[in-house]
Parts: structure tokens; sequence; C-alpha cells
């Protein structure tokens, strides 16, 4: 539990109401309940916001004449409630290193680290301080921590790679292994070994289940501030730049680059070796077949429609190069026509 005064303490809001008033984590407008905080970020929601059920509400001062509530007045109530969010995670305060872990006697762990039951740390690995390991999380040979990261349950990280400070790894996801690297000789495809490191910034978070793949010679570089969601490919040789987000099942073929503060919508497919720039914006399912010089929003992939509409389309899509051929045709016939 946290007091309504802690939190606006805590998101640097204007408090009215009772600083004493109890609150046990949040809940959204529409299903407000008591002894929870909510928060209103648009005027759409303000029906909501004159019945809520909420002990305290964060908005903007804009909102506030119509609160039943007690509320706390801020700037940006989204970005406030994400900072809220901190008081309400479940810490665990223990510092301790489970029997049954099995870390390499040349390991340095920091101070305040906790490693959970089963965890494997390799040798000459280095943690930071304040670091969480969770349950059954394999630390490779000289892989390195930054300080205060947490790794939940079964993360993989492989010999070598580097992770920055306040990192949040998922379970379940892979940092350094192969990438998809192989010579045909003669009919059969000779493996290509990846010499190369995954070498991740600060502040990066990491989804369930994604994959960033060691660099084949170079490193593969995941820049500060850069949030991949669950299941995500990132190939061998990729630079994410800062604070770049990518959403679920994008997939990031090798040696691509991908500029600072883009926003990568789920489903997002990259061909290997591309260039795109900062401030990129890209819808879902979108297919990004060549380089993006400038900034800007793009779009690809076909919309839902009707089965029977999409079908006449499909149709018409197979005859676009005969089509093309028979305009091309009349144009020239046209323009004979007019030379005589």
């Amino acid at each position: 539990m946290k007091t309504v005064g802690e939190i606006a303490e805590h998101i640097g809001g204007q408090l009215k109401g009772d600083p004493n008033r109890q609150v046990s984590g949040f809940s959204p407008l529409t299903n407000s309940r008591t002894e929870t905080a909510t928060f209103i970020t648009s005027t759409k929601f303000r029906k909501y916001l004159k019945s809520t059920n909420a002990t305290v509400v964060i908005l903007k001062e804009s909102d506030s004449d119509i609160c039943p509530v007690d509320y706390i007045i801020v700037e940006d109530p989204y970005f406030a409630y994400a900072k809220a969010t901190e008081l309400f995670v479940n810490q665990n305060s223990e510092v301790a290193i489970a029997p049954s872990a099995v870390i390499d006697e040349s390991a340095s762990i920091g101070q305040g680290v906790t490693v959970a039951a089963n965890a494997v740390i390799g040798a000459n690995v280095t943690i930071g301080d304040g670091c969480s390991i969770g349950a059954g999380v394999v630390l490779g040979d000289g892989v390195e921590i930054g300080c205060d990261s947490t790794l939940n349950a079964n993360v993989t990280i492989y010999a070598g790679c580097q992770l920055g400070e306040r990192a949040i790894i998922h379970s379940g996801a892979v940092i350094g292994a192969d990438g998809f690297g192989f010579a045909n000789h003669q009919g059969v495809w000779v493996k290509i070994h990846q010499l190369g490191r995954v070498v991740i910034g600060n502040d990066v978070e990491i989804g369930a289940n994604t994959a960033v793949d060691r660099g084949a010679i170079d490193d593969t570089i995941i820049e500060n501030g850069v949030k991949l969601d669950n299941q995500i490919q990132i190939g061998h040789n990729c630079h994410i730049g800062e604070n770049t987000a990518i959403a679920s099942s994008a997939a990031v073929a090798g040696s691509t680059t991908i500029g600072k503060n883009c926003a990568i919508a789920g489903l997002t497919g990259f061909f290997g070796h591309l260039e795109v720039a900062d401030n990129v914006t890209l819808t879902a399912m979108s297919a990004v077949t060549k380089s993006i010089k400038e900034p800007g929003h793009y779009a690809s992939g076909t919309p839902l429609q009707p089965y029977r509409d999409w079908q006449k389309n499909f149709t018409r899509f197979k005859q676009l190069d005969e089509m093309s051929r028979r305009i091309k045709s009349l144009e020239k016939e046209l323009t004979e026509l007019k030379g005589n």
C-alpha cells in the first residue's frame, strides 16, 4: 500500500485532497475501484471521470473541475502514471544467492545482487551492484551485466555479451545466439561461426522470447533506451539506435541499421543490409524492402477487407503486369494517332 501523498511526491504533482489515504495499486478509469489510483489522458474519458470510484485521479488541471474524488494535477498524466507504477512493482527485498545457483569462482558479483534458484553464471562474468538474476538464468563466460539490471527467469546470455545498467530482460529472451550465417559449397550449407558479440546500452528493455543474435564479425549493437517487445528477432550485426521502440513479432534481418527515436509497429519485417533514418514510424505489418533515408510515417501491407472484395482485388493484382503492358501499348498507339 502507498499513500496518496507518497504518489503525489513521487510524480511531482499537486495534490488536492487527503495525503494519508491508502492506495493498493491502479485501476482503469473505465472500471475504477476503491482504494486504487487511476488517470485520465483524453477528454473522451471525461464521462467516466464524473462517476469514478477511485481514491485518487492523476489528471490535468483542465479536468479537475468534474473530478468527484481527490486528485493530483500534473502536466502529462500518462507520463505521471508511468512514474507512479514504480511504487507498486513487487520487489524482492531479500539479497541472497540461492544454494542451487552455480557460480564460477572467477565471477565477480556486486553488492546487493540476488541470484535465484538454478541460475548458472560462467567464468569471468561481471554482475554490477543491485542486479536481480532470476531462476534458471544462464550467463556465459565473460558476460558483463551493468548495475541495477533485472534478468527474469530463464534468460540466456551467451558468452562475451554486454548488458548496460538498469536493463530489464524478460523470461525466455536469448541474447547472443548465432546469427543465420551459412556458405553454400557444392549444394551443402557450411556454418559460418559467429565471432562477434551483442553489446546493449543502458535503460534497455527486452521482451519475453525475443532473440538478439551476436554479430558475425562486428558486434550487434542495441543503444541506450531501446525497447523491444516480445517475440522479436534481431539478426546478426544489426544496429538499433537510441530510444527506438519495436513492437511484438517484428523481424529485422542481418546488418540492418535502424536510427534513433523510431517507432516500429508489430509484425514489421526488414530485409537485410538496410538503413533506416532517425525518427521513422512504421505501421503494423510493414514490409521494409529498401532503405528509408528521410524521417516520417511509412506504411505498407494490405488492410483488412471482406473476403469477396479481397478475392477480386487479388485476382486483379495478378493481372497488373498484363494491364501495364496493354496501357503502354495503347499510349503508344495514341501517340502515333496524334502524330498523324
